[in-house]
């Protein structure tokens, strides 16, 4: 068995804070998580039109109302009619010490979610369960493809896993979602859903869900039926009831407003004077900006958050593919906001991440992964190689040394003598962390566009999971990471680590 604290400490040691070798920039061994995938399988490309098609309802949603309010409250009533518990809760055979595993927008299917899997099944040997926070499977959360997006990469994993959808878990009106985690059957198609909109055009654009093989799904499901593997969750929203702590779980839908009948819910749970950690589609502070999702009839998710009654110590969202971490001080205590998104999908660039100051909190006391110098630097090697552009090229060196400058923070870990030169700025610039002569937003437009087009299935992956350990006293959440290289599976780096009080 895996000593999670010895584990740590070996990782802090070979962490991307500490040297170059920790990010993995100088993998010359490829890790064993190549072996683990479906003999065939293709990567995943959002540079297909197909696929980018396939996820059309993202855009429809936006521009013409997102419905996935009315059909989560069918799916839910559906539930409750077939006698899931009425508040959603889950309880949890644990004692007063418990640990679990936080993975996000885990479901490519491609390398980049595999490569995540050693260090997690090492990391995660002794773990109670897992929760998946948003996008279990991408394009569309199709329940044919949950083979080899799910059940196939944590078909070793021997406890029971717990999810939330995403945006694109939903792009298929939860169909497969709600058959694979909570054992529902299908809904009866209705019109006035997710086929009508007042204008009629999403009625006309929008994807219709896809039939289920269930032979297929049935096959699928082998791969987790060990009696300790099997879970089945209540809804797409739920809380998960440990002796000294909630886990609770919202559902973001799309475009994540939360619709009346699941915050009316989410405000009663909250009740509970147990300390509580929240699991959410959409992150409430990201990028130095501050999203909180919308409460149907007024008000945010954040003020149920700071609501000092309800006794919130942490908000983690996925949605967003790296990890951030800011700790926002509100009155006498301090919560940790978390994003969490790192756990299998093309990584967000961190590089476009300005100097951190929302919510008050210092640059120094915020933390992400990828470093923004790793970020930059692996960047610059994508497109230099895709634009053939040999100049855009930065090395770590000069890309950390080129982000603390930027940032006007220390360099995060060691560097060697680095002189900036213009053409530095100008390869910055260009990719986005450096602001152009005419003021154009690149960092947001590589953020929202670029990023998402530059998916990769080659080390270093910069790939992240979470490990919270939970005692009377405290809870622990160590953020490890995954490059693809082999020595990095073996003792995964620990890039960030974070105590809360809980007495």
């Amino acid at each position: 068995m895996v000593d999670v604290k010895r584990a740590a400490e070996r990782g802090r040691e070979v962490s991307s804070r500490i040297s170059e070798e920790g990010a993995g920039w100088d993998c010359v061994e490829l890790g064993e998580f190549a072996g683990l995938r479906p003999p065939g399988a293709r990567s995943f490309s959002w540079l297909n039109p197909r696929t980018l098609w396939r996820s059309r309802n993202e855009i429809l949603a936006a521009l013409f109302g997102d419905p996935s309010g009315q059909v989560r409250t069918r799916w839910t009533a559906a539930q409750r009619a077939r006698g899931a518990d009425p508040s959603l809760r889950i309880p949890l055979e644990v004692g007063e010490e418990f640990s679990f595993l936080l993975l996000g927008d885990t479901g490519e299917g491609d390398a980049s979610q595999y490569a995540v899997v050693p260090g997690m099944l090492r990391i995660g040997e002794s773990t109670d369960f897992a929760v998946i926070a948003s996008d279990v499977v991408y394009p569309t959360g199709a329940g044919d493809e949950y083979d080899d997006k799910f059940f196939r990469p944590y078909q070793d994993y021997r406890a029971p896993i717990y999810a939330i959808p995403g945006n694109h878990d939903w792009y298929d009106g939860l169909g497969g979602f709600m058959r694979v985690f909570c054992d529902a059957p299908a809904l009866e198609a209705r019109r006035e859903g997710f086929r009508l909109s007042p204008s009629g055009l999403r009625g006309l654009l929008w994807r219709r869900p896809e039939p289920i093989d269930e032979e297929r799904l049935a096959r699928a499901r082998e791969r987790r039926s060990a009696p300790e593997q099997r879970a089945v969750q209540p809804g797409p929203y739920w809380v998960l009831e440990a002796p000294g702590l909630l886990v609770v779980g919202v559902d973001t839908g799309i475009t994540g407003t939360i619709d009346r009948e699941q915050a009316d819910w989410l405000r009663q749970v909250s009740l509970d004077p147990r300390p509580k950690v929240l699991v959410t589609g959409k992150p409430i502070y990201v990028r130095n900006e501050y999203k909180p999702s919308k409460l149907e009839g007024g008000g945010t998710i954040d003020d149920i958050v700071t609501d000092p009654r309800h006794n919130y110590v942490a908000a983690i969202g996925g949605d967003v593919h790296n990890y951030q971490r800011f700790p926002v001080r509100v009155g006498d205590r301090t919560i940790q906001y978390v994003v969490a998104g790192g756990s299998g999908a093309f990584t967000h660039a961190t590089h476009t991440i300005p100097r951190v100051t929302v919510g008050g909190v210092h640059e120094d006391d915020y933390k992400c992964y990828p470093l923004r110098g790793d970020s930059l630097s692996f960047y610059s090697k994508l497109y230099s190689e895709r634009l053939r552009m040999r100049w855009l090229y930065l090395t770590p060196d000069e890309a950390v040394c080129l982000m603390s400058q930027r940032i006007g923070n220390t360099p995060p870990r060691p560097i060697g003598g680095v002189r900036i030169t213009r053409r530095m700025r100008w390869a910055a610039r260009l990719l986005g962390s450096w602001p152009l002569p005419l003021r154009l937003p690149v960092g947001k437009v590589f953020h929202r566009y670029l990023s998402e087009l530059s998916d990769w299935d080659t080390p270093p992956f910069f790939k992240s999971f979470l490990h919270v350990s939970v005692t009377p006293q405290a809870l622990r959440i160590r953020c490890f990471a995954a490059t693809g290289c082999l020595p990095q599976e073996i003792e995964p780096p620990l890039e960030d680590e974070v105590l809360i009080p809980l007495a």
